[in-house]
């Protein structure tokens, strides 16, 4: 490594050691140090801003297409306006605009690409963890095209899954287009996706986090930097287009107290439980139609059957139903609207969306979730009106919390709920639902409606974030001490008599070999020693085959890990810093592992340092 190579992966401006050990560091291998954010970083930070301005122009297209699809279907006319479906006068006749728009997406899942059917997001997350997010150029086009008619010709999905989709597959094409690696392939897919979101409901913060718990799957500056540009450029375009009012309009909230708040809790488990029958039937539909003796590409037009026929019975099912959102958290409805719309929407979303049509998860979920808990709170206050449960608040809750047990965004849900409504009040009421159904997720369900599909493909999707346990360790503390140093003049046959007789550290795999002076040479290997073709008359020395690769005291073992895998060796002699030809330890793979005990320890053995009941009994 170049003195400039070292210099720029310091984490501070300047030389990380003295120049006099420029020659020193050039005769041997040393780890980078790992660094939070490099010149790599403002580069996909560029583009990134600019994949959030195209994503956002997209979701607005994307609208603008769903609506000339209504109003060609449902209305006969030509526009872009927005109608709702539900205000339809076609009658009996509605039944066959959802199939005939099933018939499309078939046809082009069929002879277009297969990628286009289901949510979306989990198509995505299969990409970044096998494919190295490399997601087709096709689908960028083909995803947006087959939402826009699955959706207008009344599919009951909302626009954001198909418009988080088709951003991250726009941020994954650019990512192959350029050159980037897998990592900054990954960063702008989710930077696409975060785009979409954000570009959908003005909600930037949740678009971020969205993308880390469901994309990302790390909390790294070098990737979530980038991401929370785009989101925030996406988010300002959505202001120049739509304005800064919230997403969902709903009245100013009273602060709820004492057995109100315990309350909304009861109500976030109890739409945990929900969540899990709803992710559970989702997958039962889909199971049934796999065992259909009919080819897929007929399954879309089939389970919009049941669109059809329950949009004719409750016309409010169709479309999107983003105002349906809204009269739920306006607490316009009746106990009564609520649990038909909330019952029938869930029938006809997991019908269709079991078929493979192209729908995404997001807006039903939150239909399905704002209905049952504003029905749960209104149940509740009739019940036991000295309670102080709000309608509107539940049906908050019950939103979000329909959504945490069912994708296990946490913070990504509440966040969203507050964002696209602009209540604050409503905060402290969101977090403790959407705690209980997280919780109820976890308990009963293995996987979530984002990852049971790629999970039955075999594919190992990440549950938990947790810090890099290796990250957190010096090599200097795990290496192995003292160190057995063979001497560069030293003949082999003295070295084979050593290692025969079992002398002590003699056992080990690899030595490090060094001169008169005890400088560092170089590493040899127990197979190199005992190399039958090498006559014991030759020096140890001689048998050296390439500088030594080595890692300073206060490297981490990351840091040295990640060093043994790029020099394809299984031990780093340990230096000091200020002499990094003196030898102070040897690191090993078993080094490595070894580590990993205090790790499993501080999660496996329970502690009791402070003795209550000692202390209690303790006389005066």
């Amino acid at each position: 490594m170049s003195n400039h190579e070292v210099e720029r992966a310091s984490t501070t401006e300047g030389l990380p050691v003295s120049p006099s050990l420029g020659p020193a560091l050039e005769a041997a291998d040393i780890p980078a140090q790992s660094t939070l954010v490099d010149k790599r970083v403002l580069i996909i930070c560029g583009i990134s801003v600019l994949l959030a301005i195209a994503a956002a122009f997209i979701a607005q297209g994307l609208m603008c297409l769903i609506n000339l699809v209504t109003n060609i279907s449902f209305f006969g006319r030509f526009s872009v306006l927005y109608a709702p479906p539900a205000e339809n006068h076609l009658g009996f006749w509605v039944i066959f605009i959802p199939i005939i728009g099933g018939v499309i997406v078939g046809l082009m899942a069929r002879y277009g690409s297969r990628a286009i059917r289901g949510h979306g997001i989990p198509e995505a997350m299969e990409q970044v963890l096998l494919n190295r997010s490399r997601i087709p150029a096709r689908i960028t086009l083909l995803k947006p095209l087959s939402a826009a008619v699955a959706i207008g010709t009344g599919g009951p999905f909302g626009a954001e899954g198909p418009i988080i989709a088709t951003g991250g597959a726009l941020g994954s094409l650019l990512g192959q287009v350029l050159r980037t690696t897998a990592a900054e392939r990954k960063t702008l897919l989710a930077a696409g996706a975060a785009a979409g979101m954000a570009a959908t409901f003005g909600s930037p913060v949740s678009a971020v986090l969205l993308a880390v718990e469901l994309l990302l799957f790390e909390l790294r500056p070098r990737s979530v930097i980038p991401v929370a540009f785009a989101s925030a450029t996406a988010t300002g375009v959505r202001i120049a287009f739509a304005g800064p009012s919230p997403a969902f309009s709903m009245p100013n909230l009273l602060q709820p107290h004492g057995a109100a708040l315990a309350s909304y809790v009861v109500l976030g488990a109890l739409i945990g439980i929900v969540s899990v029958l709803v992710t559970r039937a989702v997958y039962a539909v889909e199971d049934a139609f796999e065992h259909l003796p009919v080819h897929w590409m007929w399954w879309p037009a089939m389970g919009s059957i049941a669109v059809g026929v329950v949009g004719y019975f409750a016309p409010r099912t169709l479309g999107v139903g983003y105002d349906n959102i809204d009269h739920i958290l306006s607490g316009d409805f009746t106990l009564q609207a609520m649990l038909v719309l909330c019952s029938l929407k869930f029938l006809s979303w997991c019908v269709s969306l079991g078929s493979g049509t192209s729908g995404g998860t997001l807006a039903p979920l939150f239909t399905i979730g704002g209905g049952l808990g504003g029905a749960l709170a209104a149940g509740a206050l009739a019940v036991a009106p000295h309670l102080g449960i709000d309608v509107r608040i539940g049906a908050l809750v019950g939103m979000a919390a329909m959504f945490t047990g069912a994708s296990r965004a946490l913070l990504a849900s509440v966040i969203f709920a507050f964002e696209t409504t602009r209540q604050p009040l409503g905060l402290l009421p969101l977090l403790g639902g959407c705690s209980a159904a997280f919780l109820i997720s976890c308990l009963f369900m293995r996987n979530t409606i984002m990852t049971e599909k790629i999970v039955r493909r075999g594919v190992r999707v990440p549950g938990e974030y947790a810090a890099d346990f290796l990250d957190q360790i010096q090599a200097g503390t795990a290496a192995s001490r003292p160190v057995v140093s063979l001497p560069s003049g030293e003949l082999l046959e003295a070295v084979r008599s050593r290692i025969a007789a079992r002398a002590p550290g003699y056992a080990h795999q690899g030595f490090p070999v060094v001169d008169g002076d005890g400088q560092l040479e170089g590493v040899i290997t127990r197979r190199d020693l005992l190399d039958p073709e090498q006559p014991g008359s030759r020096r140890v020395g001689e048998l050296l085959r390439r500088p030594a690769a080595v890692a300073y005291e206060d490297s981490t073992l990351r840091e040295a890990a990640d060093h043994m895998v790029r020099e394809g060796v299984g031990r780093l002699p340990v230096v000091a810093r200020d002499e990094p030809r003196k030898v102070v330890g040897m690191l090993t793979r078993s080094d490595l592992l070894s580590a990993h005990r205090q790790r499993l320890e501080e999660s496996d053995l329970a502690e009791q340092h402070l003795d209550v009941g000692a202390r209690l009994r303790r006389k005066p």
